[in-house]
């Protein structure tokens, strides 16, 4: 009779095998790989996920509930301007990068790249994670006074993302924090005046 699945493994394959899945990409990790940075048998893997892609699913999931609780409150802080909130946001985030030397870019960005021509489930997955990313940066640029909610606010919004993963890919190819102080310095103040 099987074990039943232990949670600490699973939460063990998800950190570990995340690390390396952020750090050497989906196409360059195999489940081996995943598992050895585990310590756990290769076997066992699929005691806690049908397949690899379900892993890499569940581990964008888990990447982006830890920027959500982490960052987002930084949107949310009512005792900062708006443009002052997104700006703080966007530094954190970039901070989280610094921590990797820039190497390792974005999960959401990178897995983008690799998953959504050819998993479905990663695509749809995917489109969630940058909706709730983008509602969220709707609320705080529809605090702006001038540009008010509605269109223009989440419009604003998606460009503010399509300008910070540019930016994420830049810092990852140069490896260092200058694309981001670019849109710092220069992508918010005009997107927001």
């Amino acid at each position: 009779m099987p074990r039943p699945p232990n949670p600490d493994v699973r939460a063990r394959l998800l950190a570990t095998g995340g690390q390396v899945i952020h750090s050497r990409g989906f196409n360059g990790s195999g489940v081996q790989d995943i598992t050895a940075a585990a310590g756990v048998p290769k076997g066992s893997f699929y005691n806690y996920f049908d397949s690899k892609e379900a892993f890499a699913i569940e581990l964008l999931e888990q990447y982006w509930l830890n920027i959500e609780s982490r960052h987002f409150p930084l949107l949310r802080d009512a005792s900062q301007a708006p443009a002052t909130r997104l700006a703080r946001f966007f530094r954190a985030l970039a901070d989280d990068h610094g921590q990797h030397h820039y190497a390792q870019g974005c999960l959401v960005g990178n897995l983008s790249l690799e998953l959504a021509t050819d998993s479905d489930d990663a695509r749809r997955r995917l489109m969630q994670l940058f909706q709730r990313w983008e509602d969220a940066l709707t609320d705080c640029v529809a605090a702006l006074s001038h540009i008010g909610t509605g269109d223009r606010a989440r419009d604003l919004a998606g460009v503010l993302i399509e300008a910070w993963e540019g930016a994420v890919l830049r810092a990852k190819v140069q490896r260092n924090r200058e694309p981001y102080l670019r849109f710092e310095r220069l992508v918010l103040p005009k997107l927001l005046a």
